[in-house]
């Protein structure tokens, strides 16, 4: 391709909002285009490069056995109704009628549609198993889209579904994904690692993310350096200490402007772990056969050397949503905001008590009452309610296999993997006749990879301050060819040459300064900047940097460029491939 004909073009600075330097890069090197919040059309240079990742998982799910469709991105919405998630999910969901009044969804992942073609399609065990793949366009209404491709409402996934006859093909196939998985985002050059997660809207139990370790990551991941567990926080479990002794008689004790756990520690010269912690929500809760909502008050209570996971708190009360309480709701259920507790509550209240409390006797806790607290309150003789783990892991905390402290990280999502069992089959009826005769539900498995969001993250490891340093699989081109010299025949042929030899090049034929085209050059990161200059040239030569280390210049033969410039892509590639992850799951 000549860059005097490419269609996008590069900017010197950034436009406004850009709120990371991955972001900022792909949109200055003109990448993308944002057309809209969370909406973003990949221009050339930019779809060069998700075609190369696309490429990469495709010969992995087909290594793996996977057969590649299409599904449509409009659903009817009779297969979300039937599965119950059509109520169950929020307003990331974008419902709609058709022109007859048919409700329709715009699917955010392709459960439900997969189903009802695998109910169609098998119905014997010797149908199974079976493993079908596609590329498809998803659409989540985000209401915080951000960082460009990192989080967006419209996004290209690469979702898998395996279908299986018991659970021990489930467990080969998901294996296999796993391995897949490291396979793809190390071939792109990512660095990733595997964590425990929740399974979400996706229902199953078993569930594991891919992470890039990112400052600018949302989730935040839970390690211990010393045996190699890790988990999303939103699952992630530590070793905790209960404090049990003799219950003693309840008693209340005034607290003036005591309304945090560290006011209410100072003032009656305790420990924050001899604290019970209260966190009032408000949980939504949709009947999945109706859609009728009801809204109820969940107090969650934790030891107050400890916080609440949400995430937690929401799965064991099994509320579809969660929001802050407000005063108001909180002193409707007959407990006082900054002073409160289960204690007396109103019966309709969800209460949920981690495990740290529930073993943990003579807790100071609210008193329900303005400026007070109760000493001694007790789980089981003051109140009553669920016991888990809802507690949060943090950093310093007891790893729950060897015992060592935990540390934290941030990190970015770019793939998951499911074993969501009959979660689907049973809903829509996919059933399979086994060897004896009966009637038995396929046994499935999910599995993701958002395609835009791997070339984001590879735009936010990959870069220096003067642009992109794309890793050669996932670059636009394998050559850069840079011409500076007044015959612009003797760049032409050069051009052809490479061209026809199958090599990737992108020719700047441009006449523009030597500056603005080493900007350039280096703004876009393609791996390998062929340079024709006046000096070199008379030399015989021509100019080679390599985009990853443009201190160091190298030369090449310019009478016969073509074998030299292959044998260094095949090194290029050959690094990379001798980066290649290969990890079991046990």
């Amino acid at each position: 391709m000549r860059m005097s004909q490419v269609f996008s073009r590069t900017l010197r600075e950034a436009p406004s909002g850009a709120d990371s330097k991955g972001y900022e890069l792909l949109l200055r090197a003109g990448f993308i285009q944002q057309l809209g919040a969370g909406i973003f059309s990949l221009l050339p240079l930019g779809l060069r490069s998700v075609r190369k990742i696309e490429r990469v998982i495709r010969e992995e799910m087909d290594a793996i056995g996977g057969q590649e469709l299409l599904m449509p991105v409009i659903n009817p919405a009779d297969i979300w109704k039937e599965t119950g998630r059509y109520y169950s999910i929020d307003k990331e969901m974008s419902r709609f009628q058709d022109r007859v009044g048919r409700d329709m969804v715009l699917a955010m992942t392709h459960e439900e549609c997969v189903t009802d073609i695998a109910r169609n399609e098998i119905d014997s065990y010797k149908r199974l198993p079976q493993l079908v793949y596609q590329l498809q366009t998803k659409w989540r209404d985000d209401p915080r889209p951000r960082a460009g491709l990192i989080r967006v409402r419209e996004f290209t996934m690469k979702d898998s579904y395996s279908f299986d006859r018991d659970y021990d093909g489930l467990v080969k196939q998901y294996k296999a994904h796993y391995r897949a998985y490291f396979r793809i985002f190390s071939r792109c050059g990512l660095p990733t690692i595997a964590v425990g997660s929740d399974s979400g809207m996706m229902g199953g139990k078993v569930a594991h993310e891919y992470m890039y370790l990112s400052p600018i990551g949302e989730d935040t991941i839970i390690m211990c350096p010393e045996c190699g567990y890790t988990a999303n926080r939103q699952v992630a479990t530590f070793v905790k200490t209960y404090y049990e002794e003799p219950m003693k008689s309840l008693e209340e004790v005034a607290t003036p402007d005591c309304k945090t756990i560290e006011a209410l520690s100072q003032f009656l010269h305790i420990e924050p772990r001899m604290t019970a912690k209260a966190l009032f929500m408000v949980g939504t809760f949709i009947d999945a056969t109706s859609g009728e909502e009801q809204n109820r008050l969940i107090v969650g209570i934790v030891r107050g050397d400890m916080d609440i996971e949400e995430n937690k708190l929401q799965n064991v009360a099994k509320a579809n949503a969660l929001r802050p309480a407000h005063p108001d709701e909180i002193k409707a259920a007959k407990i006082e905001p900054g002073y409160g507790s289960p204690i007396g509550a109103a019966k309709d209240v969800v209460v949920v008590v981690d495990d740290s409390v529930a073993a943990s006797n003579n807790l100071v806790g609210g008193a329900n009452k303005e400026g007070y607290h109760y000493r001694n309150t007790n789980y089981g003789r003051d109140y009553n309610g669920v016991v888990a783990d809802i507690a949060s892991a943090a950093d310093g905390y007891a790893c729950p296999q060897c015992g060592k402290p935990l540390s934290q990280s941030k990190g970015i999502e770019v793939g998951n993997i499911f074993q969501l069992g009959t979660r689907y089959s049973d809903s829509l009826g996919c059933t399979f006749q086994d060897e004896d005769g009966q009637r038995k539900p396929v046994i499935m498995g999910s599995y993701g990879i958002g395609v835009g969001r791997l070339l984001a993250c590879l735009a936010e490891e990959y870069n220096d301050e003067a642009g992109l340093v794309l890793p050669l699989p996932v670059a636009p081109y394998q050559v850069h060819l840079v011409s500076l010299v007044k015959d612009s025949d003797i760049g032409d042929q050069l051009y052809q040459e490479l061209c026809q030899a199958g090599i990737e090049v992108l020719y700047d034929d441009r006449k523009e300064s030597a500056g603005v085209k080493f900007a350039d050059a280096d703004l876009l990161g393609v791996p390998i900047r062929l340079t024709l200059g006046n000096r070199s040239m008379k030399e015989g030569k021509i100019e080679v940097k390599l985009r990853k280390n443009l201190q160091q210049t190298l030369s090449i033969d310019l009478n016969d460029p073509v074998v030299q410039t292959k044998a260094i892509i095949d090194s290029l590639q050959k690094e990379v491939d001798d980066e290649v992850v290969e990890k079991t799951l046990s």
